[in-house]
């Protein structure tokens, strides 16, 4: 098979698997729909009140939202290590998704504790505020150090501290409200509203199209920085247009669903073995529609597999991404890679 025709059918495979999981999330949930009453309310030809209700004010903003923010995560990781040049590095791993959860949760601690409402703005910005501290301190420490390994360890131990900072701060709240704080916490996409859907879509699509934008000087940054500038790209200021982009995608994604383990690594993966190529270009819509379709998976499972109890999404990412992180390791080992 040439490498068009795989490319070819591997976006078709992966834009019919989100079709798919997008329309099942529709119909499939504690209240059982048909698909014709699914057709009904979204044509604005339901009778039933309570279905339509069900589809256009809860399962479909919620499965929008999943999808959007699948791949926002999903770019944000792949940026990331483009970035590091490290197939590991991601939004959870390198502690960015954690900052953010930390600024989250301090805004909304102090706005509770006085009686005032959080916009979606205002947790935007404080996310993107916390990711970009997160991400200051990983870059420091990638000036002291020259092994990857080491990097992404603090990177962890960046996250871990993070974490552990929320949930003091979490358990020292007054706000008895504060318990949706801590659900907020796990990772979940219940409750998206299409106010939600559209504050999220004005961050996330322009900062996707300006990541497809950087795919040419990204082709050439991953055949090193040195090959880059003898080809006219700007290093300094590529790097920091990557650092900005994946830490706005993982902030918006954060502060909307909470920290979500494991997409930002496993999906670019396994893209780039789907596709068979690791040219920017391709990758790219490759990571958004599998970044999709993972989240709606797992969105599925988290809602629907102890009904009508729910999971967090972050317990289901990591069943299926932390395999593929182990086998990625494992390889990479077997390769002689450090």
């Amino acid at each position: 098979m040439t490498s068009r025709k795989r490319l070819v059918l591997s976006y078709c495979c992966l834009a019919l698997l989100l079709a798919v999981l997008f329309a099942v999330s529709l119909f499939w949930g504690s209240v059982a729909l048909t698909p014709q009453a699914v057709l009904a309310a979204l044509t604005g030809r339901g009778q039933d009140a309570l279905s339509v209700g069900i589809i256009t004010q809860l399962r479909l903003p919620r499965a929008v939202m999943a999808a959007l923010l699948g791949a926002a995560l999903s770019a944000a990781g792949y940026l990331l290590q483009t970035f590091f040049a490290n197939p590991i590095a991601g939004p959870f791993v390198m502690g960015i998704s954690s900052g953010a959860k930390l600024a989250v949760a301090l805004v909304m601690v102090l706005f509770l504790n006085y009686g005032l409402l959080t916009s979606s703005a205002v947790l935007i910005l404080a996310a993107f505020a916390g990711a970009m501290a997160a991400m200051a301190f990983v870059l420091a420490a990638a000036r002291r150090v020259q092994r990857m390994s080491i990097l992404v360890i603090c990177g962890v131990m960046i996250g871990y501290i993070c974490s552990a900072i929320t949930e003091f701060v979490v358990a020292f709240a007054q706000d008895s409200s504060i318990v949706n704080l801590h659900n907020w916490s796990q990772g979940s996409f219940s409750g998206m509203t299409w106010g939600n859907v559209r504050t999220a879509a004005l961050v996330v699509l322009p900062a996707l199209a300006a990541a497809f934008c950087l795919a040419k000087p990204m082709a050439a940054y991953q055949m090193g920085e040195a090959y880059a500038r003898s080809v006219g790209v700007d290093v300094r200021r590529f790097s920091r247009l990557l650092v900005l982009l994946s830490s706005l995608l993982a902030a918006c994604v954060t502060a909307f669903a909470g920290p979500i383990s494991f997409v930002g690594i496993a999906v670019p993966h396994l893209v780039k073995q789907l596709l068979g190529s690791a040219r920017p270009l391709y990758v790219l819509p490759g990571c958004c529609l599998g970044g999709a379709a993972f989240c709606l998976l797992c969105d599925l499972i988290a809602r629907s597999l102890f009904a009508p109890m729910e999971l967090s999404i972050s317990a289901v990412t990591a069943v299926f991404g932390a395999p593929v992180v182990i086998g990625l390791l494992l390889r990479r080992n077997r390769e002689g890679v450090r």
